[in-house]
């Protein structure tokens, strides 16, 4: 039931650590901008961005932001997406020196640079991604973006050639074939032949 009042009740309303878009919180006082406003000015609520708003968790260490996908699943309304980052490809044991605090996110909707809750993210319109992320998946996200990162290819890619010959299974090439641009197999022919 809906009280004109009373931002106390959006606030009860609000799960801690999920983010709501406003259009999700006209349902629950007739004066959402207004309540909205108390409740931000209060610190009971954080706006994250533009029509963006989030009750944080509040832990012994203060309040816990919430998560990427968080965010971005209220960003898109959606939850058919992939955050990743290029700082994931460290796990790969290439060499990579650069950090970086960009978010990378995979999905169907939008692209584009946003920053949501402070991070920065970019969105990229891709035709198909996994549900999750594994190394066989890194390894071909870093060929599709070699070119975008500023380490030295030709230092990367020796690091590259030993560790193709320890992921030449069925998984590897099954996921070569679902997310590998034409530039990336190439690549990856070049690396299994010796030729890179």
């Amino acid at each position: 039931m809906r009280n004109e009042k009373n931002p106390q009740l959006l606030f009860q309303y609000m799960v801690p650590g999920r983010v709501y878009r406003r259009a999700e919180l006209e349902t629950v006082t007739h004066s959402v901008d207004r309540d909205l406003k108390i409740l931000v000015d209060r610190e009971t609520i954080r706006k994250l961005a533009p029509g963006l708003y989030e009750r944080p968790v509040e832990s012994p260490f203060g309040l816990t932001p919430p998560t990427e996908n968080e965010l971005v699943r209220a960003f898109l309304k959606t939850n058919d997406f992939l955050v990743t980052s290029y700082n994931y490809f460290s796990q790969l044991g290439v060499g990579l020196t650069q950090v970086y605090t960009t978010w990378i996110v995979y999905n169907h909707k939008r692209s584009g640079n946003h920053t949501l809750g402070g991070r920065r993210f970019e969105f990229r319109l891709t035709p198909s991604f996994p549900r999750t992320i594994t190394l066989e998946f890194l390894f071909v996200d870093l060929l599709n973006n070699l070119r975008r990162l500023p380490d030295k290819p030709i230092f990367v890619m020796k690091s590259l050639k030993h560790l193709v010959s320890k992921m030449n299974s069925n998984a590897f090439e099954e996921t070569m074939s679902l997310y590998g641009r034409p530039a990336a197999q190439n690549i990856y022919r070049n690396l299994q032949h010796g030729n890179a």
